[in-house]
């Protein structure tokens, strides 16, 4: 079974959904990808945290979500928010060097843990060589758009799915799931999924 997760670096959503996928997958042979999805991609203008969009939906919305989650999450001061374009190529490189789990992990952190702007490069080459990544070699990488066709091909293929928000959940390349999913609900659909089929006669393979 494979579980695709779009999302972008800059949706809290994103991290508040990371506990629960983790929980309901735990225990199962299925292979779980993190995909890119930029929100606002460059030139479009990114958010400013200081805003009323971001402040009414934080206070409404997230923090009381994150305090029934147990997550440790706030809104970040970066002004305007970064563009993802950058982080998601570190992305992209993290993949190809076996590291993309951890990296995807730690830009979300970063972001909404640490307060940091994943949309400078030194932050993202510090965060990379943090992880045991090769610092000189993931800057030369991002520096010269060695990754940047790569993840075009996955924004491609997110506008194909006609993925509109995130984070959208994809199992088998079938059923859809939008927003934060409940742990519970979410083992229910994976547990549906993975049932044997039954024949008219009731026995497998009758």
């Amino acid at each position: 079974m494979r579980i695709q997760i779009w999302s972008d670096y800059v949706c809290p959503f994103c991290l508040l959904a990371k506990g629960p996928i983790q929980e309901a997958v735990a225990g199962r042979d299925v292979e779980v990808e993190w995909m890119p999805f930029e929100l606002r991609p460059e030139p479009v203008p990114t958010l400013e945290p200081e805003g009323a969009y971001l402040q009414d939906i934080w206070k409404r919305t997230i923090y009381p979500m994150a305090e029934r989650m147990g997550v440790d999450i706030h809104l970040p001061d970066v002004s305007p928010q970064p563009y993802t374009r950058l982080a998601f190529e570190g992305y992209q490189y993290a993949r190809e060097h076996g590291d993309a789990e951890s990296y995807n992990d730690r830009l979300l952190r970063a972001f909404f843990e640490d307060g940091l702007d994943i949309g400078d490069l030194d932050v993202l080459t510090d965060l990379a060589a943090g992880l045991g990544l090769d610092a000189a070699e993931f800057r030369a990488a991002l520096l010269d758009g060695r990754y940047g066709e790569t993840h075009q091909a996955a924004l491609r293929q997110a506008h194909e799915l006609r993925i509109r928000s995130v984070p959208t959940i994809i199992i088998d390349g079938a059923h859809r799931i939008e927003g934060v999913p409940r742990a519970g609900a979410l083992r229910e659909v994976l547990d549906k999924l993975t049932e044997p089929v039954q024949t008219s006669c009731g026995v497998e393979g009758c």
